[in-house]
């Protein structure tokens, strides 16, 4: 039996795919058979772990959306879970236990908060976003009481098909290409290596490789590096009733959104972070299983990703912390990153938020 049964109501749109019609919710860790069965579903997993699928019952091209339909909070609501001085310290603390050992990298984030009371309509802030932030893995799941996230994340996280699994972990940024440094690169490097082994574990021998590493790609407002690595899943694997528990096992949270050793690195999160993550840093995206059997999926890194929740908008912003930051500059990173799509959600425009 299905975790429990929904509303009808429901809609999530990713990959120029829009469906409506909530037939059923699980929790993809406890019931990861439920998805060998055909049916699209939307999935939502939180940094903390949880990872849930919607399936959907009707699905068809997604329309522009309309972004009029959106009203956000005031630009000067915004607060933040880490101020500038907390940040900066939480930095220097890093930049200790990689002194120590400890670490080499760990990814430190705060979250943004500002009130919005009544559920907003998630399909009008992303059409919104769509226009003034177009991203390659860009989407949405508003299912009334269950889940509200829509997101503009250039990251992909996890995409399934034919077998083969691909991830592209992005590290680095700056407002332009030539404002990278060598840190940006070496924490890129380092990055694509521990997700390199993670794939390793489900991956057959051989076949895990990087076929692009430090690529630069252009977003608005700012610049990433991103590398892609890519490997052939095992026919065990790949015919495992519990094919998605083991690949989250494998490869969750994300580790360009925790860090390396990741165990390490979330350890050290745990402890610097004031407040869950939720979807943010989590997966966001869609799995696809064909009457065959077939088994499609892209799951994007939750980064750039809004949430709503208990009449609250919330958006995630954070840099990789490595030996060579500054921390005066890895909170301007987290300033750029979160800039332009806090301002479109609050108004139209890019802006600051307030401590």
């Amino acid at each position: 039996m299905p975790e429990q049964t929904v509303s009808r109501r429901g809609v999530a749109w990713f990959a120029g795919v829009e469906a409506t019609g909530v037939v059923e919710v699980v929790d993809v860790r406890a019931q990861p058979e439920r998805l060998t069965e055909p049916g699209w579903w939307a999935v939502v997993g939180d940094f903390e772990g949880s990872v849930r699928a919607w399936r959907f019952e009707a699905v068809g091209p997604a329309g522009p959306g309309d972004g009029r339909g959106w009203s956000g909070p005031s630009p000067t609501s915004w607060t933040s879970s880490l101020d500038r001085a907390e940040y900066v310290a939480a930095v220097g603390r890093v930049r200790d236990h990689i002194q120590e050992g400890d670490v080499y990298q760990a990814n430190l984030c705060r979250v943004l908060s500002a009130p919005l009371p009544g559920e907003p309509d998630a399909r009008a802030l992303g059409a919104l976003l769509g226009a003034g932030n177009p991203a390659p893995y860009a989407g949405g799941v508003q299912v009334p009481g269950e889940v509200w996230v829509v997101t503009a994340s250039p990251e992909l996280f996890l995409r399934v098909e034919g077998g083969v699994v691909t991830s592209g972990p992005i590290k680095g940024t700056a407002a332009t290409p030539d404002a990278m440094t060598d840190k940006d690169r070496a924490e890129n490097v380092m990055i694509t290596d521990l997700v390199r082994n993670d794939l390793q574990r489900v991956c057959v021998p051989g076949t895990v490789e990087v076929t692009t590493l430090l690529g630069e790609e252009r977003h608005p407002g700012l610049v990433h590096l991103v590398s892609t690595v890519q490997g052939v899943l095992t026919d065990e694997v790949a015919a495992a009733a519990d094919l998605w528990t083991r690949l989250l096992d494998a490869t969750y949270p994300p580790g360009s959104v925790s860090g390396a050793p990741k165990s390490s690195a979330l350890d050290i999160i745990a402890a610097l972070e004031t407040t869950p993550r939720g979807p943010y840093c989590g997966a966001v995206g869609w799995i696809e299983v064909g009457a065959d059997g077939s088994v499609r999926a892209e799951l994007a890194v939750g980064i750039r990703t809004f949430w709503w929740a208990d009449d609250v908008l919330r958006f995630g912003t954070g840099a990789g912390i490595t030996w060579g930051s500054d921390p005066e500059g890895e909170w301007a990173e987290t300033e750029l990153k979160a800039a332009r799509l806090v301002g479109l959600a609050s108004g139209g425009g890019a802006g600051t938020m307030t401590d």
